[in-house]
């Protein structure tokens, strides 16, 4: 082996040697940061690309990190994605992380100066032919001609998915003309408009809002796998498969998968059947690129490839999925040896020998004392011995400040750098900056020291991430009232029923679309879907226990009328209860909008449409002078944390003070991190109050709020004990509200009076929820997941050793780590033992609330920087701190968890853009509950993002709702279902506040306008196939507010599925017609060629006086039949016509104008 000198001389961390590809340059001596920044340097200085090969996935994403904080700005740092699965897995990986891989694999041989990481094991997975991605790709310009026939056979074979609706990579729709496609290696999906069979436009659009955006010229679709799976290859794949393979193919599940032209979970391990070689990442690197190994490379590809011998050996005994031996199914070691042997410029090894470089680099030394004045004793000692300039590093930028005020404490004068280019440029001898550094070093050759903040503190808490925009929280809560035929359904008419689904039939020689319904006796009923407003969700109750009711019964009418009855009670007591609250004089808090604007430019994420929303919400509520009462309900992780950061930035401008209330010690100091980090510039005091601290702390503190020098308090209950005193307290801000008890609340409550409350919760309580859907308290829902969050894969299976090994090791290979939820305290020390026995490799560690406060937050931070494996826990956690790279839980028992509770514990994983898995470990199904069964299946069928929101509705019903005030029990909920309930007691409320008294008839309550137009009024099956999707539109047309909802549905409609067709378009006038009619109290109106009818409601408030005038001026065209009926007169031969007549009549009876499209559009304009 050549090496560069043979001298010992030493070299520069900032000046390293020139990359000689093929020469093995050996460079010891790179302590911590130091070979980070020595990669950094190398690369910038080499004309090629630079490949960076670490041991593990772990490393990689740490040396990503840290080399985006040295490397240049023109420098891109690029990290090819492992698979994230285990060898022989039976998943596959995420199309998120295929999308990554084939983008890179497409721009690899073209890449220049430049630093691509990968893991060692990375290298062992094998790859399609160079030739692949780029034969398979497909242009698209506006203006080209497509053969549909042809092209869903070439995007079916380059392993695009067709669907109803575009949501994720890899796949595509074709409604009509309009064509949706997800490419791989691109952020956002595209809309491809057709006349005829030529390209009109190119467009993106937003996959949850399912709008488009700007308009492109072309697109370029790369292939959604890293295998073909047109005919050719699958007949490929089935040759080879049958000579590799014994016996009957038929029998093995790949094989028949493959046949069918469907991927089966895993097939990556065969990917050597599909083609006649495979390729190993080397054959897509340009020429000139250089290799630097990070660590002992060899000892990582070796520790690999034993695992996958192993997992070989477990395996390969299934009948249905034979394996490839590992010398078939990866590149082996010698291969992947000999590859970089070419091209390996330097190995970056521990320990110096005589061979190689020596870099004059040398670790930070031990700083860290028994308290802080210790260390800062040390710190100070090793300034006064050290000469040259000094950088340290927090992790965020409230960390920077806090250590810049310690070090000012100190004696020292630092200055801040914006990063490590602005240092370097600098003379200024100490420097603060922000960077996620794991361990600084002495580059005692530059004279320049780096100390991260972990070698003063010992502690590093959470890195950031981007997010995205996304959808809006009104349909994720409208989709959840998807239904399932066998559903109980409400029909406001007919009682409950159960739905049966769509269906068309035809009457008068029209057709149009139904719901049906059946109830008791098989009796079925027909809705028409224009007055679908009249079907609700029953949520109440479960389809078995749900009332069923017979037709044309009086058990309904009854029930009804009682409700209503109660509705107008319980409105009455609402309204008195508002009017209590807003005559008690608050305060209008009001920030300086300069001040703010600067505020929330701190935020490091872009603010999604919801949560801005939220944040508009409260600071309006903070400017009236009435008291605020508002919920904020948002997944776990949704950023309900910056609406709290606003709303605290309001009170205290104003001059008030803000107490934040949570119910662990580990979240307050979560907490208290989070806004000391966001105040870091600002001249606030935040303080956080918790058994953490000595008692004589715990006193300054309380004096100081009592003295109003402390402007944010973070505590829990603690602080809503009697001897607590704030000067001046302005906001109440209760997190994760649903872990305070009865006691607290009503503490909470009699604050609620005085001062602006602002409640945050993953899932409300269903008490809560009632109130806040009753107008009671103010509800913002954030239900927009930020950007590369997956939603968690949800599993509910039986005990299993197995299945708890390869969760666990799955969760290893990736470099993550492992929640172990085990709810006995008794017992946990056993499950330990047992755990250690089935996973030897794995780090357990265990935390209960009995263990002392102080070893329980240590075993906690252990946890954070990931010295151990897997946490084995209690419900403890449900409420710890963000633990990023643990996206694996497994909970023990699952069955005797609430659903709330399952799901704010299955928010501890998927923080991060990893799929995350949760395992909902049980009994045997007949050993456990209904309740616990239908809890299971809740979780496991809503495993989307942001469905928190959704789960708490579900609670309700499984638990009923719960009268909204209090004592009186939820009978008539239970009877009438809670959807229906509510609107009876929101319509019940209106009246009164129009100064109205409700008719305690039930049939006033629910007047809604039937319109026939004698013509068909649907969405077409060709139009929008998915009977999911034409229910859920059917739904949100006839429940549509007022005009500017329809034509906003309408443009909506015209966006995703092309041009209305007749049917739609009539469908959408008689909706137009019936919020025309509603306000007058018309039951029906009905239209034909030449005559038409109005029959109006008992209760109808159109004035006599002027009808008669109508009858009498032209008695040719209008007769009056009984006082319950108009009829007209006139030649109407087609739909348009009819709809100006009617609207024409209408506004002569006093009904509000409709307005044209023309003057709407000039509106938004």
């Amino acid at each position: 082996m050549t090496s560069l000198s043979e001298n010992t001389a030493t070299v520069r961390a900032l000046a390293p040697p020139a990359l000689r590809p093929g020469a093995h340059d050996r460079w010891h001596g790179l302590h911590g940061c130091a070979a980070a920044l020595t990669l950094a340097r190398a690369a910038q200085d080499n004309a090629g690309l630079t490949v960076a090969v670490v041991a593990d996935e772990h490393r990689a994403y740490r040396l990503e990190e840290e080399l985006r904080f040295f490397a240049a700005q023109d420098l891109a740092v690029r990290h090819f994605p492992d698979w994230e699965t285990l060898p022989y897995d039976v998943f596959s990986p995420h199309a998120d992380i295929v999308s990554e891989r084939l983008a890179l694999l497409h721009a690899l041989p073209g890449m220049g100066r430049g630093i691509l990481i990968i893991a060692a094991d990375t290298l062992l997975q094998p790859l399609p032919p160079t030739t692949f991605v780029d034969a398979r790709a497909m242009v698209f310009k506006a203006g080209d001609t497509l053969d549909f026939h042809a092209l869903r056979e070439r995007l079916e074979a380059a392993g695009y998915a067709a669907v109803s609706e575009v949501r994720t990579h890899g796949e595509y729709a074709i409604r009509g003309a309009v064509m949706d496609l997800y490419p791989m290696g691109t952020d956002t999906p595209y809309r491809l408009d057709l006349f005829d069979d030529e390209i009109e436009t190119i467009r993106a659009f937003d996959p949850d809002t399912q709008r488009s955006t700007d308009k492109l010229d072309q697109i370029r679709l790369l292939p959604a796998r890293e295998f073909p799976l047109d005919e050719e290859a699958i007949k490929a794949f089935r040759s080879r498969y049958r000579q590799r393979f014994e016996g009957d193919p038929g029998a093995s599940m790949i094989y028949r998968d493959v046949s069918r032209g469907i991927p089966p979970g895993g097939i990556e391990s065969y990917l050597s059947l599909f083609f006649d070689d495979t390729a190993s990442l080397f054959d897509y690197l340009p020429a000139q690129s250089a290799v630097i190994e990070l660590g002992d490379v060899d000892a990582a590809v070796n520790g690999a490839w034993q695992s996958i011998e192993s997992r070989y050996e477990q395996r390969s005994v299934d009948p249905e999925r034979p394996l490839l031996t590992p010398d078939e199914a990866f590149v082996t070691p010698a291969r992947l040896r000999s590859g970089l042997d070419a091209i390996t410029a330097a190995r970056m090894v521990d320990g110096a020998d005589d061979d190689g470089e020596i870099f004059d680099v040398s670790p930070v030394p031990a700083l860290t004392g028994a308290d802080i004045v210790a260390t800062g004793r040390a710190l100070r000692a090793f300034f006064d011995e050290f000469d040259g300039r000094i950088l340290i590093t927090g992790d965020s930028a409230g960390r920077r400040e806090a250590l810049r005020d310690w070090l000012t404490s100190l004696g020292l004068s630092p200055a801040r750098a914006e990063g490590w280019s602005d240092f370097v440029d600098y003379n200024k001898h100490i420097a603060v900056t922000s960077a996620p550094l794991e361990a600084g070093a002495i580059l005692d050759g530059d004279s320049i020291a780096i100390i991260a903040e972990s070698q003063l503190t010992g502690s590093r808490p959470p890195a950031k991430k981007r997010r995205r925009v996304q959808r809006d929280p009104e349909t994720a809560i409208r989709e959840l009232t998807d239904l399932a035929p066998g559903a109980p359904v409400v029909h406001q008419d007919n009682g409950v029923g159960r739905y049966k689904g769509l269906q068309k039939l035809s009457a008068g020689g029209v057709e149009n679309e139904f719901v049906t319904i059946e109830y008791a006796g098989g009796d079925l009923l027909y809705v028409p879907v224009a007055s679908l407003h009249l079907v609700h969700r029953f949520t109440g109750a479960d389809a078995e226990t749900a009332p069923l009711h017979r037709l044309g019964n009086d058990r309904w009418a009854k029930a009804r009328k009682k409700a209503a009855k109660r509705a107008r009670d319980v409105a009455a007591e609402l309204l008195e209860i508002q009017a209590k609250r807003a005559s008690r004089q608050g305060v209008s808090m009001v920030p300086d909008a300069d001040d703010y604007a600067r505020f929330a430019a701190g935020f490091p994420f872009e603010e999604t449409p919801d949560q801005q929303r939220a944040i508009d919400e409260v600071l309006a509520d903070l400017e009236r002078d009435t008291p605020m009462d508002r919920v904020v309900c948002g997944d776990v992780g949704f950023g309900k944390t910056e609406v709290a950061l606003r709303a605290a930035f309001a009170a205290i401008s104003a001059g008030y003070q803000v107490c934040v209330l949570v119910p662990t010690t580990l979240l307050a100091q979560q907490h208290y991190q989070n806004f000391a980090d966001r105040f870091a510039d600002w001249p606030v005091r935040v303080a956080a109050l918790s058994r953490l601290r000595t008692g004589k702390q715990r006193d300054e503190l309380l004096a100081d709020m009592t003295a109003g020098k402390l402007d944010i308090v973070i505590g829990t209950h603690r602080l809503l004990q009697k001897d607590i005193r704030f000067k001046k307290l302005g906001v109440l801000i209760v997190d994760e509200e649903h872990r305070f008890g009865v006691r607290h609340k009503e503490r909470i409550k009699s604050l609620r009076a005085q001062v602006d409350l602002l409640t945050l919760t993953a899932t409300p309580i269903p008490r809560t929820l009632n109130m806040s859907l009753s107008g009671l308290r103010d509800l913002s829902i954030i239900a927009t997941p930020p950007e590369s969050r997956l939603a968690i894969q949800t599993f509910v299976s039986r005990q299993d050793t197995a299945l708890i090994q390869e969760a666990v090791r799955r969760e290893m290979r990736r470099g993550g780590q492992v929640y172990y939820l085990h709810n006995k305290v008794k017992d946990i020390e056993r499950k330990a033992r047992d755990l250690a026995a089935i996973l030897p490799e794995a780090r357990i560690r265990v935390a209960h609330g009995q263990m002392h406060e102080r070893e329980l937050e240590a075993a906690m931070l252990d946890f954070y920087h990931r010295r151990f494996d897997i946490l084995l826990c209690t419900t403890i956690v449900e409420s710890g701190i963000d633990v990023p790279s643990a996206n694996t839980i497994i909970i023990d028992r699952a069955d005797t968890f609430g659903l709330a509770q399952l799901h704010q514990l299955r928010g501890r994983v998927g923080r991060s853009h990893h799929r995350a898995y949760a395992y909902l470990l049980t009994p045997p199904r007949e050993s456990m509950t209904p309740d616990a069964e239908k809890r299971l299946d809740a979780l496991a069928s809503l495993g989307d993002l942001g469905a928190g929101f959704a789960l708490a509705t579900h609670d309700l019903e499984i638990r009923g709702a719960g009268e909204l005030l209090g004592e009186g029990q939820s009978g008539q909920i239970q009877e009438i279902g809670f959807d229906l309930y509510r609107q009876m007691l929101d319509r019940a409320v209106n009246a009164f506040k129009r100064g109205e008294v409700p008719e305690a008839d039930a049939d006033e309550l629910m007047s809604a306008t039937e319109v026939e137009l004698g013509a068909t009024a649907l969405l077409p099956e060709e139009y929008i196939p998915d009977v999911h999707m034409r229910l859920v539109l059917y739904k949100r047309i006839s429940a549509a507010k007022d005009h500017g909802a329809l034509r906003a549905l309408k443009v909506e409609l015209i966006d995703r599925f092309g041009l209305l067709p007749e049917a739609t378009e009539t469908l959408f006038a008689a909706t137009g017609l019936k919020l025309m009619a509603s306000p007058l109290a018309i039951a029906k109106i009905e239209a034909g060629p030449d005559v038409g009818r109005l029959n109006f409601a008992r209760n109808s408030r159109i004035d006599p006086a002027r009808l008669i005038a109508l009858v009498q001026a032209d008695a040719k065209s209008y007769r009056l039949e009984g006082d319950a009926r108009l009829v007209f007169f006139n030649d109407m031969p087609d739909v348009e016509t009819r709809v100006e007549r009617i609207q024409t009549l209408l506004e002569k009876l006093g009904a509000p104008a409709a307005r044209n499209e023309s003057e709407a559009a000039l509106d938004n304009a």
